[in-house]
């Protein structure tokens, strides 16, 4: 699928993976975040073959799937990952990402943008040095899309990476594109 694939991401950076559907945008995410082996060469972190343990606990995936319980809510929802991934504060993540008016309501009521707010709102809940994220401001309207750039920003500012994939122009500003169709990276 991929061949002669390298590049570097430092901290504070973002890598905008574009390309057609089906280019392996997602692939690519889902074989960063450990989820997908890769077929020939290496993954490495600092130069070093990469430790899955270490690196499932330094990262946030967030993918297509929202990965919520339509029965509990939004609340629970994010108290699930809360302690799943060791902590965090489930009311900050709510405001974060605008959903404290609906922390009460089950999952199966939420609009796909709310669900998709509520996803996100997980990388709020305790700091990991790289974000992933498939194709984030999908059913986002303008607010939403603004609160995911905010959240962006303010990851990057504390020297924190994100890599996503995204068709159009992505929700963050400086940041370098890896084409997958051409193969090829660029800076923004």
């Amino acid at each position: 699928m991929f061949r002669a694939l390298e590049f570097a991401l430092r901290p504070g950076g973002a890598l905008v993976l574009a390309g057609r559907n089906g280019a392996g945008k997602t692939s690519l995410l889902r074989l960063m975040a450990g989820l997908l082996p890769p077929a020939d060469g290496t993954l490495e972190w600092n130069a070093a073959p990469l430790d899955p343990d270490a690196h499932r606990a330094r990262l946030r995936y967030v993918g297509h799937a929202d990965a919520l319980k339509a029965a509990l809510t939004v609340r629970e929802n994010l108290s699930f990952w809360s302690a799943f991934d060791g902590g965090g504060d489930v009311d900050a993540a709510l405001a974060g990402f605008g959903l404290s008016a609906q922390a009460e309501a089950p999952a199966r009521f939420l609009s796909a943008g709310q669900r998709r707010r509520t996803a996100l709102a997980r990388l709020l809940l305790a700091p990991r040095a790289l974000w992933l994220l498939d194709e984030p401001g999908a059913s986002l309207d303008a607010a939403g899309t603004e609160t995911l750039s905010r959240a962006i920003e303010a990851h990057r500012a504390k020297g924190g990476m994100v890599v996503l994939s995204a068709h159009g122009t992505p929700p963050l500003a400086g940041y370098d594109t890896l084409d997958i169709d051409a193969l090829s990276m660029s800076t923004s």
